[in-house]
């Protein structure tokens, strides 16, 4: 399921990670990706080792617990902490599909069931830089403003166009979903969707509370902890 999310950054936080990354110290984004993903990547990122990175990763995370919209989407297990990248001056990343078991810091492991992306520059601050994601449906294009996220399933193939003007900073991050099957995330997620909907036009209260009970029972049956 590939979904826009508006507003996970206020622009108070869009400001503050700007001024903060716009001083940072970058590396190769190269050292984070194996032989393959390093010939189709030209870009920079935070080191995994900074303390900006933890620092700006705490406000993202604090952000997306608030946000109910992610959530429903998602349904998250564990997450891997935002990292930042920086593409300019005709940075580019090809083609390329995401490992499917990522390290936490903690040792743990992550599968990667959903890749994010928060942009952090507003689309008229740079030309190119657009991410695109390849599905059964074919390719969609997406330059999103500062603050919005698009959350897609970790298996799509896809890639970020070349900068050819200006910057453009974002977020990255995986989940790992309590449901690791996409078709029935999207099936929870408009379960949750029609019922805040039908709550909020005032429907019957007992079809709700049933609608309620068939989803939390597909969930109980479809999540993995």
């Amino acid at each position: 399921m590939l979904l826009h999310i508006p507003d996970v950054l206020n622009r108070e936080h869009v400001m503050q990670l700007r001024s903060a990354l716009e001083a940072a110290d970058w590396t190769d984004g190269r050292e984070t990706v194996g032989p393959q993903g390093a010939a189709v990547k030209q870009n920079r990122q935070l080191s995994d080792a900074s303390p900006l990175r933890r620092e700006l990763g705490a406000i993202v995370l604090a952000a997306l617990a608030k946000h109910p919209l992610y959530h429903a989407a998602t349904l998250p297990l564990r997450t891997l902490p935002p990292r930042f990248n920086r593409y300019e001056g005709g940075g580019h990343y090809g083609f390329h599909v995401d490992g499917a078991v990522m390290a936490l810091p903690d040792a743990e492991q992550l599968r990667s069931d959903i890749s994010c992306t928060l942009f952090l520059s507003e689309p008229d601050d740079y030309d190119g830089g657009e991410l695109i994601v390849n599905d059964t449906y074919g390719e969609h294009e997406v330059k999103l403003p500062a603050g919005d996220l698009i959350v897609y399933p970790s298996s799509s193939l896809h890639r970020v166009q070349e900068v050819t003007r200006g910057t453009r900073l974002a977020s990255f991050f995986w989940v790992q979903s309590l449901i690791r099957d996409d078709s029935r995330r999207r099936i929870l997620f408009e379960l949750d969707t029609s019922i805040q909907t039908l709550t909020h036009s005032g429907a019957d209260a007992a079809a709700l509370l049933q609608l309620s009970g068939v989803y939390h029972n597909l969930l109980r049956q479809w999540a993995e902890t």
